[in-house]
């Protein structure tokens, strides 16, 4: 089961960095990503949600590929190929798997202007390497799925940076 991880950060740039930090670790398989997002909150008080999945394109790319495939088999690859692109663009655009937008729209509303947060769901990871690493960001946990136990220690590790 994966657990749900959302971190307040100071500023807008912070949730990027973070984002970057856990992509490392993943290629180094420390821990294994479900869906991670990044939400903003400018100083206007506009919030705005970057999924760090872009479903639209890999649904077109898949949709393309398999639209090449009955192309060839019905002999018209190239009409195949664009309806398999644009019904897989559709498909990606309205899939939503991962981390409800609404949640991360609701609690993206509660943080201060000119700051973000960070939503991670984590199938899987190594604790004692991950919080080592993430120990160099200042964050405050927002909300989690977490025994309480596990978010307190997630909580010191944000709050020694």
């Amino acid at each position: 089961m994966s657990s749900l991880i959302a971190v307040g950060f100071k500023d807008e740039f912070t949730a990027d960095d973070v984002v970057q930090k856990l992509r490392k670790l993943q290629q180094e398989h420390l821990i294994d990503l479900e869906d991670a997002a990044i939400v903003i909150r400018n100083k206007d008080g506009k919030v705005r949600i970057k999924q760090t999945q872009e479903l639209t394109t890999s649904g077109a790319l898949s949709g393309g590929f398999w639209g090449l495939l009955f192309g060839f088999i019905f002999f018209n690859p190239l009409l195949g190929w664009a309806v398999g692109a644009v019904a897989g663009g559709i498909s990606g655009a309205l899939t939503d798997i991962g981390i409800d937008d609404n949640f991360i729209r609701e609690v993206g509303s509660t943080i201060e202007p000119s700051t973000s947060a960070l939503f991670v769901l984590v199938r899987r990871a190594t604790p004692d390497k991950v919080l080592e690493e993430l120990g160099k960001f200042e964050g405050k946990v927002l909300k989690t799925s977490l025994s309480k136990e596990d978010e307190a220690k997630l909580q010191t590790v944000l709050t020694k940076a």
